[in-house]
């Protein structure tokens, strides 16, 4: 009985240890260098911007959010155990997209650095170029029409077009394809960088697009939205900016577009995997926080609702009454919102 006894804790304390040691707090999939298959990660970097590619076990990071996000970054190729990138992207030499490659190169090695520049006068730039030069990579400056492999997808570079004195405008634009799935990375891109492409490729016709500017109003246009056509879009940013991201005037473009919206500072890390041919998405939180147009819920059952910060009241998506983006609070369910305060709107709800 003893024995029988000794042996029962032995195999509780076996595992507590395996448990113990999985990352267990962390909701998006893991995957490593022999995994196949493609997966985008949009990493949560607050109001900045970073995307880790993986495709075949190749991995391709594209952005790095600000200095501050080194060590996060540093931490998510770790826990992905991601030790090699083929491709790292500065899209362009600002600090929220460049300032956090520096936490990647401490941990990664690279094969291949794009950037529209190679020099850029900013400690930010400055300390990306440095740890490049620390492994003996050289930065290169693509052009329209470069492509290259990551695994078995292809990347087309289709932009910058023209040189600008808009440092936003120098964005490096590139389009993924995997199988007849289609993703496009368009950094901070504006309307005359936009229009540039849209006169230049005649296809560009994305499945994702990745929201440029962190939602500002001054990208997305609707001649730009015309020719991609994306299913779903997802947009960096971080929640209560100062800067008013997502604008009102750029989420209603989406709609009108009739495009799924996905949303880091709303939902956190958000995972898009493709089979080549349809795509998934999971999120860190708010799965309901989808802007969808076509999301139709009936009278008594949403799968969201929407608070206002400032009034405290409560909305179904389809309210007429909805507040502006930078005062919205998402909450999955009636009884959430309730606890936490919050009141039936008038029009739309009744407790």
């Amino acid at each position: 009985m003893k024995k029988a006894l000794n042996l029962i804790i032995l195999i509780i304390l076996a595992l507590v240890l395996l448990f113990s040691a999985c990352d267990v707090t962390h909701d998006t999939p893991l995957v490593s260098e022999s995994w196949n298959g493609f997966v985008i990660y949009y990493i949560d970097v607050g109001q900045a911007d970073s995307a880790l590619v993986v495709c075949d076990g190749e991995a391709m990071l594209i952005d790095g959010g600000n200095a501050a996000d080194s060590s996060l970054i540093y931490s998510f190729l770790q826990r992905h155990d991601i030790g090699h990138l083929e491709y790292i992207v500065a899209t362009h030499a600002h600090e929220d997209h460049v300032g956090g490659l520096a936490g990647a190169l401490n941990y990664a090695t690279v094969s291949v650095a794009l950037s529209p520049v190679t020099e850029y006068d900013s400690r930010a730039f400055g300390n990306f170029a440095k740890y490049l030069n620390e492994q003996g990579v050289a930065i290169t400056v693509p052009s329209p029409g470069d492509s290259f492999k990551l695994g078995s997808a292809d990347v087309l570079i289709l932009g910058p077009i023209n040189s600008s004195s808009n440092t936003n405008n120098t964005s490096i634009v590139m389009m993924i394809t995997y199988g007849t799935t289609r993703f496009l990375f368009t950094g901070d891109a504006e309307r005359d960088l936009e229009r540039d492409i849209v006169d230049t490729w005649t296809d560009i016709s994305a499945t994702v697009l990745k929201v440029a500017h962190h939602g500002s109003e001054t990208s997305t246009t609707y001649p730009f939205l015309r020719e991609v056509m994306p299913e779903y879009a997802v947009i960096s940013c971080g929640s209560g900016n100062s800067y008013g991201h997502p604008h009102d005037d750029t989420m209603s473009r989406l709609r009108d577009a009739e495009v799924a919206v996905y949303r880091t500072d709303m939902q956190g890390i958000i995972t898009c995997v493709s089979d080549g041919s349809t795509i998934s998405f999971t999120v860190e939180r708010n799965e309901g926080a989808i802007t969808n147009p076509t999301l139709q819920s009936t009278p008594d059952e949403e799968a969201y609702y929407i608070g206002n910060i400032n009034s405290k009241k409560l909305h179904r998506p389809s309210c007429s009454g909805l507040p502006n983006e930078s005062n919205r609070v998402i909450f999955n369910t009636y009884d959430e919102a309730i606890e936490a305060g919050y009141d039936p709107c008038g029009n739309c709800l009744r407790s």
